[in-house]
């Protein structure tokens, strides 16, 4: 594609994401009426269309990125994948009956994926073209901190407390965990932007080109990425129901389990590749900033918003994951933990991390 013409996507698609998702919903064609072939249809070309926003949005949000420097340039990525995922499982939990160990699912695949997938395929790539490569050990150790704090908080802790039911928590624990986990992912804000930033800087760049457009400045990107994100999480509540009508019609099993690996994969899909083309360009400690940041992330800030979600309409809410899924997640963070004990990182790194991402896949589909 030449540069006028991805120039020209990158300006249409998020107004015409808007667009349409205000002409769907001023038209009357609600997600709970008309036949189903028709709610199918309209959740299909909202997808379609908010699959290519979510590229050309993250996009923008790069180009941003790139200018403030960073870290803030990662926060503006990590932010906006944020965004996006939250807009979709709260408008799935919210559609049709109660669903809910939907975003329990959804986080537990964003930090699988981010934590084994991303990061394994960064490892292997940037490994096997620069032979070994560089970390910044103390910011790679912050992130792994807070999010062994926050994912044993939320995902582990409430199949072993009494309050309630097992994998769920009393009002007032839900509360108390998701206070602690925004206070706690603003003071690792806090660390990373003013009082230790230069713990996740790595320092000068190799080479590192850019996809904006020179012409364009930052307040263009911004407005441009706003307009996307409205856009894109008004289309959600379409996309929303179009999987779950998909799903019931066509009787599909472990749906939950599908759903949220593909809402952490959808969203995910173009961060991973800024993460991957920094790897290759020798900037390792900027792809583990986006693939730890976005894993970070969502549950610093998911998890508090589906439980407000949860709190206002009374909706059940189901954090606690099952054994199989535990073992997983430990097996993750402990792998993480040792690939980040020292300041080099090798091919053969990665693979270890590409191992545990495919049996979580696998185990997917044969649980």
């Amino acid at each position: 594609m030449s540069g006028f013409a991805r120039s020209a996507v990158s300006y249409a698609m998020p107004l015409a994401a808007l667009t349409v998702a205000i002409a769907v919903r001023a038209s009357g064609l609600s997600v709970d009426q008309g036949s189903i072939n028709m709610r199918i249809l309209v959740g299909a070309l909202s997808s379609a269309i908010m699959f290519t926003t979510i590229f050309v949005v993250l996009d923008h949000a790069e180009a941003v990125a790139r200018r403030v420097g960073e870290p803030y340039g990662t926060l503006v990525l990590t932010i906006a994948v944020t965004a996006i995922e939250v807009s979709i499982i709260v408008s799935m939990m919210l559609h049709g009956e109660n669903n809910p160990t939907l975003a329990r699912e959804s986080v537990f695949s964003t930090v699988m994926i981010a934590s084994t997938g991303v990061v394994g395929v960064c490892l292997t790539f940037g490994g096997w073209r620069h032979r070994t490569q560089a970390i910044v050990r103390q910011g790679t150790s912050a992130y792994l901190a807070v999010l062994i704090a926050l994912t044993v908080m939320t995902l582990v802790l409430p199949t072993f407390t009494q309050a309630t039911g097992p994998g769920t928590f009393s009002a007032a624990q839900l509360g108390f965990v998701s206070v602690l986990s925004v206070l706690l992912y603003a003071g690792f804000l806090f660390a990373q932007t003013v009082r230790h930033r230069d713990d996740f800087i790595e320092g000068p760049t190799h080479g590192v080109s850019t996809r904006a457009a020179p012409h364009e400045s930052i307040l263009t990107g911004v407005l441009l990425l706003a307009i996307g994100l409205i856009g894109i999480v008004m289309l959600a509540e379409q996309v929303a129901a179009s999987i779950e009508d998909a799903l019931v019609t066509y009787q599909v099993t472990q749906a939950d389990a599908i759903v949220g690996a593909l809402i952490a994969g959808l969203v995910l899909m173009p961060e991973s590749v800024s993460a991957v083309r920094a790897a290759l360009n020798n900037e390792l400690q900027r792809g583990l900033n986006v693939a730890m940041g976005s894993a970070c992330a969502t549950i610093g800030l998911t998890i508090p918003a589906v439980a407000a979600a949860s709190l206002l309409t009374g909706r059940g809410l189901t954090l606690g994951i099952p054994a199989a899924d535990t073992v997983l997640l430990v097996l993750a963070l402990f792998i993480s933990s040792v690939s980040f004990s020292n300041e080099r990182t090798t091919f053969l790194t990665g693979l270890v991390h590409l191992v545990v991402f495919f049996t979580y896949v696998f185990l997917i589909f044969v649980p």
